[in-house]
């Protein structure tokens, strides 16, 4: 008992006489998915069929058009299967079959096959009932959806150490398929008398994606995207949520997610704030990012001060309090901007340049601040001074506190250690001044 492809049993008019009825199924619009064939008696009238409406005589056809699936259920099992597009005979006679080229079918549905069971023959007559269903395979698209209450996701941004939890927003349009008719048939619409369209299953499974939308944006958030980024990442949604729902649609259904669109999404304006403000304040890490936001600052502080109700000398004598109680002034973070760029700019001396240093003796290769032949302390460098702060520096500027260097006064002498000295040379050692 099976399906045969009247394009390789026929043999001239001797099948063609064989024929009972014809099965069909008009064009399925968008909101059909499954419909019940229907049955068109033989032109010739030679139908013996006296059985009933739900009974396929021996050697009926059945027509299969592109995007469409067929399947004969006999005593309420599928029997047969066919998805390839054309003319099928019904006969009693052959083994049960399916007919499939494999586009957009599960690649299970063979097992699935074998797990319902195979038709019963009845002594070689047909059962009590039999009826062929028509499956839609095509993408069912238009699918709203809209999270009726916000959405944890985690935005993580390595470059400025930022781990938060915020709610999120979405709403758009996913379209699914059928990709395995047995089980749609098996665990969602059984036996229908007429159509089975997607108003009767859409409400669940919306219900089901935006569950599934937590958990499929937490992977994503985990790949380090950004909630702003979502809908340049739809693709990888789609498959995450494919994922989550394989168990509940994929296994249990019959459907799989194709793909996924968001209109809009949006954090609350509190988290919105609250982020910008964290991504700002991370820029001003650079000292010369703080120092020019801390220029700015200035300026607008000038022409508030200058606009004072009370006169422009209190508002400055306001803005010069503020300025001295803030510990740093823009030139100083320039100045530590500089120097950090410098300390990060590779080294451009030549290759064997840092071989360590030379005592007067020559004593080569030493590392340390003694030589390791003759314990010669290491030289100072040449214009090495000494800050307030107690940092050594060579620049105009200390790479520390970013103080200047100081210009005139005393001075202490980096080879002995000497304070006091006002002059250009030390009046303990006679080393001139760095």
């Amino acid at each position: 008992m099976g399906l045969i492809k009247a394009a390789l049993g026929s043999v001239g008019g001797v099948l063609a006489d064989q024929w009972k009825e014809n099965f069909y199924c008009d064009a399925l619009d968008n909101n059909i998915l499954v419909a019940k064939g229907q049955r068109q008696q033989s032109l010739h009238g030679r139908s013996s069929n006296t059985s009933g409406e739900n009974i396929i005589t021996n050697g009926s056809t059945i027509v299969v058009n592109n995007g469409q699936c067929a399947i004969i259920v006999d005593q309420g099992k599928v029997a047969e299967l066919a998805a390839e597009p054309g003319q099928y005979t019904y006969d009693q006679g052959s083994e049960p079959s399916i007919f499939t080229d494999g586009a957009g079918l599960s690649e299970k549905i063979a097992l699935v096959f074998e797990q319902i069971g195979r038709r019963f023959a009845y002594g070689g007559a047909p059962g009590k009932d039999q009826r062929v269903y028509y499956f839609s395979l095509r993408e069912i698209t238009g699918n709203k959806y809209g999270t009726p209450s916000p959405i944890p996701f985690r935005v993580v941004d390595a470059n400025i150490g930022l781990d938060v939890d915020i709610s999120i927003r979405c709403f758009g349009t996913y379209s699914y398929k059928i990709v395995n008719p047995i089980l749609f048939y098996t665990n969602v619409c059984g036996n229908v008398t007429d159509t089975f369209d997607r108003s009767q299953i859409d409400a669940q499974l919306k219900s089901e994606l935006q569950t599934a939308l937590q958990p499929a944006f937490a992977q994503l958030s985990g790949m380090g995207i950004r909630y702003s980024a979502l809908p340049a990442h739809t693709m990888e949604i789609a498959d995450a949520l494919n994922d989550i729902l394989d168990k509940k649609w994929g296994e249990l259904r019959g459907i799989e997610v194709v793909s996924f669109g968001i209109s809009n999404v949006n954090a609350s304006e509190e988290d919105e704030k609250m982020i910008k403000e964290l991504q700002r304040n991370a820029t001003f890490r650079d000292p010369s990012m703080a120092g020019a936001h801390l220029v700015g600052a200035q300026a607008a502080a000038m022409n508030a001060a200058a606009s004072n109700a009370n006169g422009a000398a209190m508002g400055f004598y306001g803005m010069n309090m503020a300025a001295n109680a803030g510990g740093f002034n823009a030139q100083n973070l320039f100045a530590m901007g500089q120097a950090a760029r410098q300390q990060n700019q590779p080294s451009s001396a030549p290759r064997g340049a840092d071989d360590g240093w030379t005592c007067s003796k020559g004593h080569a290769g030493n590392r340390g601040k003694f030589c390791a032949e003759c314990g010669e302390p290491k030289p100072a460098p040449v214009g090495e001074w000494t800050c307030e702060c107690g940092a050594k520096n060579t620049g105009k500027f200390c790479q520390e506190c970013g103080k200047p260097r100081p210009a005139s006064g005393e001075w202490t002498c980096e080879a002995c250690g000497h304070a006091g000295n006002k002059g250009k040379f030390c009046a303990e050692c006679g080393k001139p001044r760095g």
